[in-house]
């Protein structure tokens, strides 16, 4: 196993422990709005790109609504399937659910026929971070390549306080964040 895997292993236990551990009442109420920092960040009309969160990954579906409010197109990660390409499409209003299908990661995702885009800003999932922006995923490279492929879209991560680590093993073609938000802190911007 490598040290990337390993690392990936710890703080995907690390992760889920801590959100499984979290009171029902306390869930309900973290990462409802962005902070004012992130609020800054995100041009007026721009499109954002969330994921819907599984396996303990911070929640976004507040961010997604209360963007959605404020005017703000929203778009979630869409797979033909396993081997293809991540792309987004738009998800018409986060407040209904039905307007989403099963996608091939175990997530949901819009169905077929709802508009691609491509985010001005997109909220990205990980598995750990650093205080400078550096990120780990789950290991696939779909970020990564969706963000190499569109250089303009600016990443935010969103994590919990639990996830942040003081360094990363870091390759060539991991593409470094412009903020970190938690529950309790946002680093940056880089």
């Amino acid at each position: 196993m490598t040290d990337k895997q390993a690392l990936r292993t710890e703080l995907r236990a690390r992760r889920r422990e801590h959100a499984d551990n979290l009171p029902v009442h306390v869930r309900a109420l973290v990462l409802m709005r962005p902070p004012r920092p992130v609020v800054d960040l995100i041009p007026a009309g721009a499109s954002v790109g969330l994921y819907h969160a599984i396996g303990g990954e911070a929640p976004t579906g507040g961010y997604a609504r209360w963007l959605f409010e404020a005017g703000h197109t929203i778009a979630l990660p869409w797979f033909a399937d396993r081997a293809a390409p991540m792309r987004f499409r738009q998800w018409d209003n986060p407040h209904v659910d039905d307007l989403l299908e099963a996608a091939p990661w175990g997530s949901v995702q819009p169905r077929g026929d709802a508009a691609e885009l491509v985010p001005d800003v997109l909220i990205v999932p990980l598995l750990g971070f650093t205080a400078q922006g550096q990120r780990l995923g789950q290991g696939g490279g779909h970020y990564d390549r969706y963000l190499a492929e569109h250089p303009h879209v600016l990443p935010i991560g969103l994590a919990w306080d639990c996830q942040l680590v003081d360094d990363l093993p870091l390759e060539p073609h991991d593409i470094a964040l412009k903020g970190v938000v938690t529950p309790t802190r946002f680093y940056g911007p880089f």
